[in-house]
């Protein structure tokens, strides 16, 4: 069974121990709230940030985001404590960061189960190593838990001793591997951080160049940039049109017996039609949330 469509267009990270951040974060209308215990957090208030956020959790009022916990990683002393938490949680699904192998995965898919978590609590995967980039198909492969797959790319970066450009044409290749892993394993994906909030018009082409590699959304540190990225990963008016033709123009001819038709001087078949039937899902399931 194909698994309803999710939009998960913007993706905002939320420290996990800023109260204020955590209230404001209910009312704004990103797809994804991504509660962060790893880098957000100082080593000293993990302990205090895991219950603060559980507690938000626990609070709801999330209305139709998206609750999901990044965890601090495997190795660290707080990631056993993390993953109970958030096993009981009431979250939609559990970020693992940095991860560079499929046996981290199947770990921590052992670890929720003895934990007693709901089966319906995903698992989505960090990519933001080089490591982790070579392995993303294994990675993607690891377990019916997965999801998503999350691009990193700041601690890519700095990994491949790589100069952060405005046309990203240093993790280029690392996108597009993320990308083909997640869609050979039907997975979501979603692309990494922009860290320039004063730089708009660099965001929005980020946003774009990710939408155009095949990303469903982005992942944001700023309120201020959830705007940009619902838009440019949701589908536009003329896309919506073009599709609604696709759809009617090849059920009219199949009507005929014909496999294949011509639609605005474009030739269009069965996996046009498909595309098409996605965007239109899509749009429907973010009109449902804007209405919840």
């Amino acid at each position: 069974m194909t698994a309803p469509i999710r939009p998960r267009r913007s993706a905002l990270y939320v420290p996990g121990q800023n109260a204020r951040a955590l209230e404001k974060a209910r009312g704004l209308d990103a797809d994804v709230l991504l509660l962060d215990l790893e880098d957000a957090v100082a080593p000293a208030q993990k302990g205090a940030a895991r219950g603060q956020g559980v507690e938000a959790l626990a609070r709801g009022g999330s209305g139709h985001r998206e609750r999901v916990v990044r965890v601090n990683g495997g190795g660290t002393p707080w990631e056993a404590e993390d993953l109970r938490a958030v096993a009981s949680s009431g979250a939609d699904a559990v970020l693992l960061p940095k991860v560079e192998d499929a046996g981290y995965v199947r770990g921590v898919e052992a670890a929720l189960a003895a934990y007693r978590a709901p089966p319906g609590l995903a698992i989505w995967a960090m990519i933001e190593t080089p490591r982790g980039v070579l392995a993303a198909p294994e990675i993607a492969a690891a377990s019916p838990r997965l999801a998503c797959l999350v691009a990193g790319t700041s601690d890519l970066v700095k990994d491949l001793g790589a100069r952060h450009t405005a046309g990203r044409r240093e993790v280029l290749t690392a996108l597009s591997l993320v990308v083909l892993a997640a869609r050979a394993h039907g997975l979501d994906c979603l692309d990494g951080v922009h860290l320039d909030l004063e730089d708009e018009a660099g965001f929005e082409a980020a946003c774009v160049q990710g939408r155009d590699l095949g990303f469903d959304g982005k992942t944001l540190i700023h309120p201020k940039t959830i705007a940009t990225a619902n838009l440019v990963f949701g589908p536009s008016p003329v896309e919506l049109e073009q599709a609604r033709r696709v759809v009617v123009a090849h059920a009219e001819a199949e009507s005929f017996g014909q496999g294949v038709v011509v639609v605005e001087g474009r030739l269009v078949e069965a996996l046009h039609v498909a595309a098409a039937r996605r965007l239109l899902a899509l749009a429907d399931a973010i009109a449902a949330r804007a209405r919840a």
